[in-house]
């Protein structure tokens, strides 16, 4: 697959206020296809606000010098958006209903729905794309269980996979290891690196360092609802640099290619 460098998202001063509350202020930022990226920061930094903003469930104060820009287009419809992202978001989970069986959840990914409706008649070709998906996420022999006899780890794959239905440009990933023991954990970290290699422009939006996986090209760090650094990962998952977006003193340990934080040594002004 050839790799491409346009930006796809494009945020510029973006205000955002939700039951007379704040969220963000003056939020800028670029993202670009072709170019796995992870987005880091604390509870409470503007990272649920963020993922608002590309799937258009919340939109921005009106104001001069801002602006909000998805493929290049200030309006784009929800259909085509659908299309060309593909979101894994924290709220997905609770929506799908418990008897809704597996084969019927990732079709339902076609329609919007969390299960197939009255009208809602997936193609032959639609069926195809589902079970290559269900294939390649190792979920074949589970399309008739009932979404609720799912492990967590299952259900994860299971939504990424329904993510990708539409075979879009982008995948966006709200906390994918949320609520993940260590297995489930590391077979879900294999999954967003063959994707990675596969060409697909991941985004993993996360407060866990631990799951940011090799195969990412760039981390911008969130804070307060601003960006308040970005580059490489080399550059930026550093000891210094993350003890003082998390507002803690850490250590890193580092092993084949992953990172994990552990606590570091604290002054006695600290404690």
């Amino acid at each position: 697959m050839t790799k491409q460098t346009s930006t796809w998202l494009e945020l510029k001063n973006i205000e955002v206020w939700q039951n007379n509350y704040k969220l963000v202020e003056d939020l800028s930022m670029d993202l670009s296809l072709g170019e796995p990226t992870t987005i880091l920061g604390p509870n409470g930094s503007g990272k649920s606000t963020l993922i608002k903003l590309i799937e258009r469930r919340l939109h921005p104060v009106v104001k001069r010098g801002s602006q909000v820009r998805l493929f290049g287009q200030e309006i784009i419809h929800l259909q085509e958006l659908r299309q060309r992202i593909g979101v894994l978001n924290s709220e997905l989970d609770e929506r799908i209903p418990a008897t809704c069986p597996v084969r019927e959840v990732i079709l339902s990914g076609y329609f919007g729905s969390t299960r197939l409706g009255h009208g809602q008649r997936p193609s032959t070709q639609q069926c195809n794309q589902a079970a290559r998906l269900l294939a390649q996420f190792e979920l074949s022999e589970l399309e008739t269980r009932q979404y609720r006899q799912l492990s967590d780890g299952q259900k994860r794959r299971l939504l990424i996979a329904r993510a990708l239905i539409h075979q879009p440009e982008v995948l966006v990933l709200d906390e994918p290891a949320r609520a993940l023991d260590l297995r489930s954990c590391h077979q879900l970290l294999r999954v967003i690196s063959s994707l990675c290699q596969d060409g697909v422009t991941v985004v993993q939006v996360t407060h866990r360092i631990e799951t940011i996986v090799p195969e990412m090209k760039r981390v911008i760090f969130l804070k307060d609802g601003k960006v308040i650094s970005q580059g490489s990962p080399t550059a930026m998952l550093t000891e210094k640099n993350l003890s003082n977006l998390f507002n803690t003193p850490l250590k890193l340990v580092e092993a084949n290619g992953y990172r994990q934080a552990v606590p570091g040594e604290f002054k006695s002004a600290d404690r």
